[in-house]
């Protein structure tokens, strides 16, 4: 077993201690950016809560209950 494909040594991951500096713009394009990323992750749990329900309750229908 070569170092060289060894997980433990990889260098991704490990501080380096750059950092990088947005610009405003840069900064307010990812705040928009992640309130889209959480509203469409939002409306994708209402849509599977939504549709777990109907089907639920069709299921329940359909057995009488």
């Amino acid at each position: 077993m070569t170092q060289d494909n060894d997980l433990m040594n990889a260098r991704e991951g490990k501080p380096t201690g750059e950092t990088l500096k947005l610009t405003p713009e840069q900064e307010k394009a990812r705040n928009k950016r992640n309130i889209v990323i959480a509203w469409s992750l939002v409306g994708f749990m209402v849509a599977v809560f939504a549709i777990t329900v109907v089907r639920l309750s069709q299921n329940a229908a359909g057995a009488g209950v």
